[in-house]
């Protein structure tokens, strides 16, 4: 008789900035120590915000993570550390290159619950690669929102600030920041600087 193998799943948690995306992550993570889970949890390199080697809130809860090289084939070493977790955790996910997508497919279909969380639109409110296609193969989508800044409706987007004022639409897309960087804001409220780039945006902005 074969036996049964367990199959696993995506869970994907995205929303914009300061909606509670890696709040909601903890907590579930919380959720499976309480379960007696084994849980592994990872972050790109590119996000120190926190701790070179934990994830964190903007309300200070913590987690200690295992930092990944985000660019290239670097995700891969997700498979290379996992040693049979049943839970993995990865976050700011919108920070790593597309080949996410196919090591958190490989955790799932080898049995382990991926808990992705990130926003999934640029600051243009764009799209945000690996996102979308991350929700397109999850089996779970939970796509949380803030409030916006400026009017206090649901908010969605990412508002970049560049010296307090809004980013232009050709500043690079990944700037690691939070509230002095960023704001959520509503479709409305959201805005872009078009025409020529200030020369304050050259100066701050960065790769």
């Amino acid at each position: 008789m074969h036996a049964i193998t367990r199959s696993g799943w995506i869970e994907v948690i995205s929303g914009s900035m300061f909606s509670g995306k890696t709040e909601e992550l903890l907590r579930r993570l919380r959720r499976s120590e309480i379960a007696d889970q084994s849980v592994a949890v990872y972050k790109p390199a590119i996000d120190d915000r926190y701790g070179e080697t934990t994830i964190g809130t903007h309300t200070g809860r913590e987690w200690d993570a295992v930092v990944v090289d985000n660019e290239g084939d670097g995700p891969r070493d997700i498979l290379d550390h996992h040693d049979g977790e049943s839970v993995v955790a990865i976050d700011e996910a919108n920070f790593f290159s597309n080949t996410l997508v196919e090591v958190a497919q490989s955790l799932a279909n080898g049995g382990s619950r991926v808990i992705v969380s990130g926003t999934d639109q640029t600051f243009r409110g764009e799209p945000f690669e690996p996102l979308p296609q991350l929700m397109a193969v999850a089996e779970y989508v939970d796509k949380l929102q803030a409030i916006c800044s400026q009017c206090g409706e649901p908010a969605a987007r990412n508002q970049r600030l560049i010296e307090g004022e809004p980013a232009h639409v050709d500043d690079p897309t990944i700037l690691v920041g939070a509230e002095e960087s960023y704001e959520a804001r509503c479709r409305d409220c959201h805005t872009l600087l078009t025409g020529e780039r200030p020369e304050s945006h050259r100066n701050a902005a960065q790769d």
